[in-house]
């Protein structure tokens, strides 16, 4: 067993047992920005993609037939591009990481005295971050095929923007860091999306628990790509096994630091799909230009540093297609006290306007509007279709996550704590009666009534079958499918006008023992709260001011 392994033991257990340093206290005026800033860097704005025919979000959401995400396979309409286009592009990252608008809205959560003030603004985006500290960093290594000069552009979320790091072709050298037997599409293409994570954005709050934090954070990021390419009748699938020292090198960060947890190969309109072959000379350019770090002080964490040298140890070995089938999700039993569901359903919503609507309930919850069983399927199976894919899963094809749903106020439904079952479309019971006192006495903050939402989803991940199937690397990817699934519930909640909320601080063990899953390798990673929100709640309309 690897180093990952105790570290997943700290996380499952941190509730009881603080993870190190059990003293520590953020320094919060001294946190570094929520982005990085490349003084003397050129940026070329982007356009927004207002003017692209709104595509419905269902078609992410929707599972196809056997159960997996449409968003593992478009449709193919006619009409669809048949790749990216700079605006295309834009759009996609303006929806997904861009600063789309203030959040002022009344609610429970401790920031609320701050956000009037422009210095402790909390911005909205179409993604959910961990505490909201956002530290994935997208570059875009384009080549001869795109829209700009090739080189790495790095997306500046605050002003919409990219910003030349370096100029020259250097997608040769990304196909070969991803290694000859990565998949076709990415190896038929010279533009990508390298997701780097800064470290010390998300530790500087979370010190050790950061690194599962930022696992998350990359999850989210990549399935609201999934999902608004799948609506434009595009796909994007990430890479998760290259050469990450090498990579890390063409950005010019240190391992320690910031690493590149994912390359997302994107198929551009008018390019043609033949393979490439990776043609390099001489040594590899790397970006000479350095972020201005706003921190004064930044501390190392060697929990930290330990797993990002378990992770980054044996980056390139790719594991066969087949390797996560000993880790998929158990299978529900049959028998017992089932609940039938109604056929899963979404709205024709715009995909923009359900990546604009999203945002977290935090305290707003009123259990006097039950949600309806309509609505926690539809919830449900587009949950259960999630897939982070990758290469140890590239049909997307393999269930990784179980669903639990703790029902306090369903329209029809007894209180309990049940388990999904999406082959049947049902689900079984596990405990029964009122869940609340649970659910409130194991949540860790204050910022959420749990018992006034209409139901409590939890995701269990078998994380240490992950790990025994692929290794320590494995971590980002069972911890990145449990963010995938945060994501897919926020916008499946936002496509029902429902309030929704999900959270990292709880007691995993204390549910491990409530739902029987000692000795199963199952790991409750979330907790996700769904409901509808009071009635004409105060916010203060921003763009309008």
């Amino acid at each position: 067993m690897g180093y990952a392994h105790e570290y997943a033991d700290a996380v499952l257990h941190r509730g009881r047992v603080p993870m190190e340093p059990a003293d520590f206290v953020p320094d919060w005026p001294d946190g570094p920005r929520r982005g990085k800033f490349y003084p003397g860097v050129d940026s070329y704005a982007l356009p927004d993609g207002d003017d692209l025919a709104d595509a419905p979000a269902r078609a992410g959401l929707l599972p196809r037939s056997g159960g997996r995400s449409s968003a593992a396979d478009p449709s193919g309409a006619p009409g669809a591009p048949a790749g990216f286009t700079l605006p295309l592009l834009s759009a996609m990252l303006k929806d997904s990481y861009g600063l789309t608008g203030r959040r002022l809205g009344i609610q429970a959560n401790s920031d609320l005295s701050g956000l009037p003030f422009y210095t402790h603004a909390n911005w909205s985006r179409g993604t959910a971050g961990g505490g909201g500290l956002y530290p994935v960093g997208i570059y875009w290594a384009s080549g001869p095929s795109g829209p700009l000069t090739p080189g790495i552009h790095y997306y500046d979320v605050h002003r919409h923007a990219v910003q030349r790091l370096l100029t020259g072709d250097v997608t040769a050298r990304v196909r070969e860091a991803l290694g000859p037997d990565a998949p076709a599409e990415a190896l038929a293409t010279d533009q990508y999306l390298m997701l780097g994570v800064k470290y010390w954005q998300t530790a500087f709050k979370y010190n050790s628990f950061g690194y599962h934090v930022v696992c998350t954070d990359v999850g989210t990021l990549v399935q609201t790509w999934r999902i608004w390419a799948a609506a434009h009748g595009l796909r994007t699938a990430p890479v998760l096994w290259f050469d990450e020292p090498r990579l890390n090198g063409l950005l010019g960060t240190l391992g320690e630091e910031e690493g590149v947890f994912a390359v997302v190969p994107l198929r551009w309109d008018g390019d043609d799909t033949a393979p490439r072959t990776a043609v390099v000379d001489g040594p590899d350019p790397a970006v000479r230009h350095r972020e201005a770090e706003r921190s004064r002080t930044v501390i190392e964490f060697p929990t930290m540093l330990a797993m990002h040298a378990a992770a980054s140890a044996g980056a390139a070995d790719r594991p066969a297609p087949g390797a996560l089938a000993p880790a998929a999700a158990r299978p529900v039993p049959e028998g017992g006290t089932r609940v039938p569901l109604p056929a899963p359903d979404f709205p024709e919503m715009p995909v923009r306007r359900v990546l604009r609507a999203r945002r977290s309930s935090f305290g707003r919850f009123d259990a006097a509007r039950p949600v309806t069983p309509g609505q926690l399927s539809s919830v449900l199976a587009a949950c259960a279709a999630t897939s982070l894919g990758g290469e140890a899963d590239p049909d997307g094809t393999l269930r990784q996550v179980r669903l639990y749903a703790f029902v306090n106020h369903v329209t029809g439904m007894a209180p309990g704590a049940y388990v999904h079952d999406p082959d049947a479309g049902d689900l079984a019971l596990v405990v029964p009666g009122p869940q609340g006192a649970f659910l409130q006495e194991n949540y860790f903050l204050a910022n959420y009534n749990l018992e006034q939402a209409g139901v409590v989803l939890v995701p269990t991940v078998r994380t240490t079958a992950v790990l025994d199937a692929v290794g320590d690397r494995g971590y980002r990817l069972a911890v990145g499918t449990a963010g995938a699934v945060a994501q897919t519930f926020y916008l499946a909640a936002s496509a029902l006008s429902l309030g929704a909320g999900v959270a990292l601080g709880f007691d995993n063990v204390s549910f491990v023992e409530k739902l029987g899953l000692e000795g199963t390798a199952e790991a409750p990673l979330l907790i996700m709260a769904l409901g509808h929100e009071r009635s004409g709640p105060a916010d203060f309309r921003h763009e309008i001011a």
